[in-house]
């Protein structure tokens, strides 16, 4: 007698089995999909469109502004015309001696300022966040102040005490015996150093120190455990695992050091001899465009500065991405 056949295995009688298919088929699912297309695209625009207004637009524009020259027509009685140069503005810009001393100035000058600042920034966010520090959030404030004063309140007052006759810096130096120029010509870029330090070290100590919360504690507690002191804890454990908040303070620090403005004009208008108008590259953007009204140079110039700025930051995003996986 043949054996009966093997029943499929399935719901048991009686049972529905529950329908997981979307409601409305496959057309709602694709309608909902595109309402979130929709929706997403609604809530970019606008940031796009500021985008276009504030970048784009002012890049293109100095674009085409660095592609043109004003020349006088004639004798020189019937105006100017505005011709086009094609390269002749980036020509002329890196070949002025004063422009490419200004990229020599600004590389001396962030040597000293970006290890200083640095390294200054990370020993008191370890400090703030060691476990024998008292008073956290008094020290996180007492730091970060000097960044809430504004760059050009800051520079004034640093002039001040920078200035003889005026400063209580200098009367004390001088009452002890000893004699100080800030203004001197191998003095002035350690003032220009100390100022930027000085506004700018407490802000990144704050960055540090609240990556420095998201390190786990079991990882430190274990450090300890293990026979790890303070400063080895530090060290070996904290900062490498606070690697991208340090590569990411260095990137911004220098793309804002090769901008410096503020200090160094003021520096110059106090009359410091080794800070001249094109002391830095925005100080000769702005001579060229503001005193000498040569807006294709100031144009090609600053379009130099922004490719630099760009380059800066692709040299240190690789060398902090082998940094941050050696770590």
């Amino acid at each position: 007698m043949a054996a009966p056949l093997a029943r499929t295995a399935g719901p048991p009688a009686g049972r529905r089995t529950p329908d997981r298919r979307v409601p409305g088929g496959p057309g709602a699912a694709t309608r909902a999909a595109r309402g979130r297309r929709r929706a997403a695209a609604v809530l970019i625009t606008p940031f796009f469109a500021l985008f276009a207004v504030v970048m784009i637009a002012p890049i293109g524009y100095a674009l085409w502004m660095s592609l043109f020259q004003e020349r006088s027509s004639g004798l020189g009685f019937g105006g100017t015309r505005r011709v086009f140069a094609g390269l002749g503005n980036y020509t002329a810009a890196l070949s002025d001696a004063g422009f490419r001393a200004s990229f020599a100035h600004i590389a001396l000058y962030c040597a000293l300022y970006i290890p200083v600042m640095t390294g200054g920034s990370l020993a008191l966010a370890l400090l703030v966040d060691s476990a024998l520090a008292r008073a956290k959030r008094f020290f996180q404030l007492a730091l970060f102040l000097p960044h809430a004063i504004p760059g050009l309140i800051a520079s004034i007052i640093w002039i001040y005490l920078y200035t003889p006759g005026l400063s209580p810096v200098l009367d004390g130096i001088q009452a002890a015996g000893g004699s100080w120029d800030f203004y001197a010509g191998d003095h002035v870029l350690l003032s220009l150093v100390n100022l930027s330090a000085w506004q700018w070290t407490g802000y990144n100590m704050v960055i540090f120190y609240a990556a420095l919360q998201a390190v786990p504690r079991e990882v430190i507690e274990a450090a300890v455990v293990d026979g790890a002191g303070a400063l080895r804890t530090a060290i070996q454990i904290k900062v490498p695992m606070i690697a991208s908040a340090v590569v990411m303070t260095v990137l911004f620090t220098c793309v804002g050091a090769i901008q410096i403005f503020t200090e160094p004009k003021l520096l110059n208008q106090r009359g410091a001899p080794s800070i001249d108008t094109a002391w830095s590259p925005t100080l000769f953007i702005w001579k060229a465009g503001f005193v000498q009204h040569d807006y294709g140079l100031a144009a090609a110039a600053s379009l130099l500065l922004a490719a630099l700025g760009i380059a800066l930051s692709f040299l240190v995003t690789r060398l902090g991405n082998r940094w941050k996986a050696a770590a």
